[in-house]
This record gives C-alpha cells, structure tokens and sequence, in this order.
C-alpha cells in the first residue's frame, strides 16, 4: 500500500469487503490499528499493524495484490456466498488461492441459476460494479413455460409491482423455442433478489431455466462451459474499469502472458483440471461488447452444445438441465 491511505479503503483494496461494509466493521469496533480500536476516517501506511476482530491482517507491508477479475460460469447447484449452514458447495470452495486477500463476488446467481459470475479481489471494484447509481446492465436468457403475449409483454417493459417496489426489464427479445418452452433475452440495470423468476411469476409465467450471460461489457464465451473460470484479458479489464470510473487509478496487471482456462470440478475430485494451453474462443463467439445477437437455443454443427457452454451451448426443446 501507498503512505497514508484511508483505512477502509485499504481493508477493502485486500479483499475483505466492499468500502461501505468496511465502514460499517470500523464504526463496530471490529478493526484495530496498532492494538488500538480503530475510527472511521482513520488513515494508515504500511507500518502499520491492522486487526479485525482480534486476528492480524499478515499482509506483508510491500505487498499489493494485482487487480484480479475472474470470469466464471457457475453452474446449478451451487450457492454465491462463502459458507452454507447445510454443507452444499459454494461458488468460493475452489477458487485458486489469494495472498493477501480474498474473493468477491460481484452481485449473485441463486442456487437455481446458472451464467456469468464475476470475482475480484478488489473491494471498491466489486462495490462499484454492484451500486445502483452505476446502473450496469445484465443481460438474461430465460427459459419460460408457456409464450410472452403483447400485453404481457407491454407490463415486463413497463413495471411491474413486486413486493420491494416496482421493477421492470429494459428489453424483452424472443429467441425461439420448442413447444411448450419459448427462450426470452432480458437485461435489466439492478440485481435485486431472484428478480428475473419474480417479474415472470407476477404474471403467471414459469421460468423454468435462467442463465445469466453478460454482466457490463462483459460476457460469456462460448468456449467457457459451465464450471470453467478464466481471468478476464487486460484488453475487456481495462474496458470494464473504465465504465466505472477506476481505469486511471487501477490498471490491469501487466504482463498476463497466456490465457488461462480452468475447470472447476466437484468437491470430491480434489484437483482443478487445466484446459490446453493457448485455446481460444471460436470465431463469431459473443465477446460481451454489447447486447447478444445469437439467441440461446441456435445449434451449431448439427449437435447439441454441452449444457451451458456460452450462447452456443443451449437450443430450445434441448436437453435440462440438472
């Protein structure tokens, strides 16, 4: 860390949280510098001894986590949060290991959902990227059972009344579909809970698939199948910290060499797999820049794509996923 930073601001730079949360630690008594409690406001430097509830930060003074933005495409059946009272896995249980600081996630996918994950290992990133004043688009595929009719329709895009205030989507576009499913593309510009299921339901409508797939500027290759992570290239990091504001004062790491792809696996099978070095995305993949062009559902080669493999990987009337 520089001399003289904010303490919240370096809690959150490691990883321990966005900067409001730290605020909130701080103004608790939790954080202490030096074996003194700590007040909001206070600044330190990188002589400095930080506690949090009593246990030191062993974060080496000369040491500055580059900026990290992992790309993951979570798959059903997994929680976004760090520990689960029943035991089932969690998006954070095989994550390569930090020093010096943690992951965060970047807004959720309920158990039900699959798609597009962010994580960054800094605070004031992910805090910036969730903020409702950012206003950063998320783009859906939904499987729905049953057909959008134009009134219908007219009431997505307009508002809708939930049960923590109106909500509505900021574009519907049909993207096929076989009997009695039909796939919907839908962005939104806020993440409020399970809010794509509740718009639809509020309607009679039944989301029986939802898969997230562009957060930002940023999508889901087609080469990234469910499970996979990835580190987000310099070029799209430098393009994401700009639509927030943070590219002159947090650029990408340099000298990220190649591309790395690698597949989470069940709990039980212990050790990550790598994918073959230097593979790249086919041509024609969604890259994120903006708005989808190819629906869910196109099929590609005369196959199915595995379940979840980007844009390409789901046809309607395919095959469910678990």
């Amino acid at each position: 860390m520089t001399n003289d930073e904010k303490l919240q601001k370096v809690l959150a730079r490691f990883g321990l949280g966005p900067r409001r949360r730290m605020e909130e630690w701080i103004a608790a008594g939790r954080v202490s510098v030096n074996g003194l409690v700590a007040k909001v406001g206070d600044r330190v430097s990188s002589t400095d001894r930080l506690a949090v509830d009593g246990e030191p930060l062993r974060i080496p003074g000369w040491v500055r986590p580059r900026l990290r933005v992992l790309r993951y495409h979570k798959p059903v059946g997994e929680l976004t949060t760090r520990q689960d009272p029943q035991g089932r896995p969690t998006v954070f249980d095989r994550l390569p290991r930090l020093r010096g600081s943690r992951w965060i996630a970047v807004g959720r996918l309920d158990y039900n959902t699959e798609g597009l994950l962010l994580l960054t290992n800094d605070g004031d990133l992910a805090n910036a990227l969730m903020h409702p004043r950012t206003e950063v688009e998320r783009e859906y595929a939904v499987r729905v059972l049953g057909e959008v009719n134009e009134e219908q329709r007219q009431q997505l895009l307009g508002g809708v009344e939930l049960d923590d205030g109106p909500a509505h989507f900021l574009s519907l576009q049909e993207a096929g579909g076989e009997g009695a499913n039909r796939w919907y593309h839908v962005t939104l510009a806020e993440g409020r809970n399970r809010e794509v299921r509740r718009l639809f339901e509020a309607l009679g409508l039944t989301v029986s698939r939802l898969i997230r797939v562009r957060y930002g500027i940023v999508g889901m290759p087609r080469h990234l199948k469910v499970g996979y992570f990835e580190d987000l290239p310099d070029e799209e990091m430098a393009a994401l910290l700009e639509t927030v504001g943070m590219a002159p004062t947090a650029a990408p790491a340099q000298g990220g060499g190649e591309r790395l792809v690698e597949r989470v696996p069940p709990v039980q099978q212990g050790l990550r797999e790598k994918a073959p070095a230097g593979r790249k995305a086919p041509r024609g993949g969604f890259t994120g820049t903006g708005p989808s062009t190819a629906p869910f559902g196109r099929k590609e080669g005369g196959k199915r794509g595995p379940g979840g493999a980007g844009l390409s990987g789901f046809r309607p009337g395919g095959r469910r996923g678990k």
